[in-house]
């Protein structure tokens, strides 16, 4: 299993990721060990993901969600909640 998520910064800012393990992921984040964007935004908070089958179909779905505007994963975010 593979999961997209997105990650709220301090900051208000969004971080929008792939992983296999969820909680791990999220858990390094917070560490300031898993992505230099987000080391300088703690902490962060899940607020978005989705899961997968494989690695190929969650990095075209990464992909997708990092070319819309921050508007458009906001709305992404409220529809899913």
């Amino acid at each position: 299993m593979c999961y997209v998520y997105i990650l709220q910064c301090k900051d208000n800012t969004l971080y929008t990721g792939w992983t296999i393990d969820l909680d791990k992921r999220i858990y390094m984040h917070n560490l300031g060990k898993a992505s230099k964007y987000t080391r300088a935004r703690l902490p962060v908070e899940l607020v978005y993901f989705e899961k997968f089958d494989n690695k190929i179909e969650a990095q075209r779905r990464e992909y997708a969600i990092k070319q819309l505007s921050k508007s458009q994963k906001l709305k992404l975010i409220s529809n899913h909640n």
